[in-house]
């Protein structure tokens, strides 16, 4: 292709994003006009795509981490031959339009992940990268590969900055990941300032610290250079790839190199100066010169040959090799084994019980053998969140005769190993437990103890915005974590949670509530789950005495209730509660009290009943009620109205014996009762 025709595709590219950004008198216009030759290298020349099947599993990824500059991936997806027409980019942050501000999943096709967060998108790269490279040592064959992609991001000044991307791509030096390559925007600039104000470390040098592969790019308009420096990358297939990149943010515009052009419109004049400086015409607006568009099409014809091709490659895979060929496509359509429940536990009454974090790992490891895309690890913590998956390996590179291996699985090291090992890394665990489940394949869950939800809210936020399938496992729920003190007992994170829209939070009470919220939690589909397990052992409840524990499913249920008749009170709790208020109920009905008890371990698969349901479980016409939860009182309001009240914790802990700071602060079957007789005025 000629130099000619190059430039004319660039600057069709960056006059789209100018002109959108413009037309909708909000946006960033600054990236597109910078980026824009990088991007068209990518996309042209090395980016394995097909728009026409926007979701074809072999697909290279792509990830606009800066998702500020969204204009430009429009311009992109419209030009490459998406399903985004003209108008929707005239349409660009509009209401109801497939351009929002910034990219979003499920929304606009060929967006990968929601991205505007900075930080979060590269460390969803690394998790796509991660899948990818799970998925090909799980199931590629000799000379058989269906598994064979690339993952790239284009990140900015602003996601380098970010302590999460600092973890993720710590995290993705240590993995090797081979096939992670990112273009960074290096042009000096970030929304309020130069980067000279705050940002002057070599970037370079810290990413080759992390075991990345670097390159630097001069001249952001060198597409020699450019190209030169993903053919590096490529044949660089043992470390991930940063290539940075000296753009001009705003290149060509009055406003070049000035924080002005990152986010806010150009003036009228501005963008008049920047097509007379580029040499493009001043009208009409959203122009497409039929010979850039025939350039940008022939490149995402080849991506339509390179599916087609691949599928001749998955056809013979599978020919030889039937069963692993029947389990990846199947893991790829996101479908689960039609008999996978039958490997769930069922527990015997025990009144000494166990933690329901010992109970998440029995039931983890019992349906693991059956599922083989549950995949995950914690920041940190098997030992203590009993998340480890025994025997299935630890997914590192290969361990040499001089690895530290403690801590290792004994089936070993490689990249087929099923145990990931965050490191202390909350914020990133999230964020490539989001890009785990976003590439597919996987069914990712993470672990960590629950005060360091703070950490991940992020993205978990960003899990149930694009309706991703991940189990975030927390445990170590509440006061009984005990001496540590109020540094790590939480409370008011499960406020915080419940809180978060799309999120399903779930608190079991015994090890039985435990399995099936395991099962609600792998048979969600497209939606983001919160599992929270308790550090103290609480008993296995007796369900011939009390209903069973299939009722989480609904949320809530009547756990116990009164022999005939009308409660006069009912007792709501979660989790560890439950326990307690099945005990008062007891001492009550000994005074001739008619209690019911309800066990209430999801507020959001409780709210999702039709009202029949939740009035069956919370009768209006009983007014006393009284929850019980170790956690603020944020949000029950609305299930013991303006006659019930809350037995909860407003005020951080202290460092004590679980048993004393339980009395301290009430929870205990005296205080109980002493609460509900005062509500009943006795």
């Amino acid at each position: 292709m000629s130099d000619a025709i190059d430039q004319l595709c660039i600057n069709t590219l960056r006059f789209l994003a100018l002109d959108a950004v413009q037309k909708a008198n909000s946006g960033h216009p600054g990236l597109p006009l910078g980026a824009a030759p990088m991007a068209y290298v990518l996309w042209t020349r090395w980016l394995r795509h097909n728009p026409a099947d926007p979701d074809w599993c072999n697909r290279d990824r792509f990830v606009l981490s800066a998702g500020h500059g969204s204009a430009l991936l429009y311009g992109l997806l419209h030009l490459s031959g998406y399903a985004l027409s003209l108008d929707d980019l005239k349409q660009f942050r509009q209401w109801g339009s497939k351009t929002p501000g910034h990219p979003e999943r499920g929304h606009t096709p060929g967006v990968e992940v929601t991205t505007g967060p900075l930080g979060q998108g590269i460390a969803n790269a690394v998790g796509m990268a991660i899948a990818e490279a799970h998925l090909a040592a799980r199931y590629n064959r000799d000379a058989h590969a269906p598994i064979d992609h690339h993952t790239y991001a284009l990140v900015g000044d602003g996601d380098l900055m970010e302590g999460v991307a600092a973890e993720a791509a710590s995290l993705a030096g240590h993995l090797r990941l081979g096939k992670l390559i990112c273009l960074y925007d290096d042009n000096h600039v970030t929304l309020a300032a130069g980067t000279a104000i705050s940002f002057t470390e070599d970037r370079l040098a810290r990413f080759a610290a992390y075991g990345w592969h670097t390159v630097q790019v001069a001249d952001g308009n060198d597409l020699a250079a450019i190209e030169a420096a993903l053919q590096a990358a490529h044949a660089e297939t043992t470390r991930p790839s940063l290539i940075a990149v000296r753009t001009h943010i705003g290149y060509g515009s009055p406003e070049q190199d000035s924080f002005k052009a990152h986010g806010a419109p150009l003036s009228d004049e501005d963008v008049r100066r920047t097509k007379q400086a580029l040499g493009w015409p001043q009208q009409p607006t959203f122009e497409i010169p039929e010979t850039a568009l025939h350039a940008w099409r022939a490149a995402a014809a080849r991506g339509r040959e390179a599916q087609a091709a691949w599928q001749k490659v998955l056809a013979d895979y599978v020919a030889a090799y039937p069963e692993p060929g029947a389990e990846l496509q199947r893991r790829l359509s996101g479908a689960l084994p039609a008999d996978w429940a039958k490997a769930l536990p069922e527990f015997a009454a025990d009144a000494r019980g166990q933690a329901t974090r010992v109970s998440s790992g029995k039931v983890l490891n019992a349906i693991a053998a059956q599922l083989p895309e549950l995949f995950g690890g914690s920041a940190d913590l098997d030992p203590s969140t009993k998340t480890a998956l025994l025997g299935m390996g630890d997914f590192n590179p290969a361990a040499t005769t001089s690895t530290d291996m403690q801590g290792s699985d004994a089936a070993g090291w490689s990249h087929a190993g099923r145990n990931l090992h965050f490191g202390v890394r909350e914020h990133a665990m999230g964020a490539v437990a989001n890009g785990l489940a976003a590439h597919g394949g996987v069914l990712p869950f993470t672990a960590t103890f629950m005060i360091f939800s703070d950490y991940m809210r992020p993205p978990m936020r960003l899990a149930a915005l694009m309706r991703l399938h991940v189990i975030f496992v927390f445990t170590h729920d509440s006061l009984a974590v005990g001496e540590d003190g109020p540094t790590h007992q939480p409370v008011e994170q499960l406020a915080n949670l419940r809180a978060v829209p799309g999120l399903i939070v779930i608190r079991p009470c015994d090890a039985n509530e435990t399995v099936a919220a395991w099962r609600v939690a792998v048979e969600a589909r497209d939606q983001p789950l919160v599992l929270m397990f308790s550090r103290q052992d609480l008993p296995v409840l007796d369900r011939s005495r009390y209903a069973s524990a299939d009722g989480l499913r609904q949320g809530a249920y009547v756990i116990r209730d009164v022999a005939q008749g009308t409660p006069q009170l009912v007792l709501i709790a979660s989790g560890s509660e439950v326990h307690l208020i099945l005990s008062a109920a007891e001492r009550l009905h000994a005074q001739g009290i008619a209690v019911r008890c309800v066990s209430m371990p999801s507020w959001e698969l409780f709210e999702a009943q039709p009202p029949a349901v939740r009035d069956a479980v919370l009768p209006p016409t009983v007014r006393a009620r009284l929850a019980v939860e170790m956690g603020v009182s944020q949000g029950w309001s609305r299930y013991v109205g303006d006659a019930g009240a809350v037995i909860s914790v407003d005020r951080f802990g202290a460092s004590a014996p679980a048993p004393r700071l339980l009395q301290e602060y009430g929870f205990t079957v005296e205080h109980i009762c002493a609460r509900a007789l005062a509500l009943l005025g006795k």
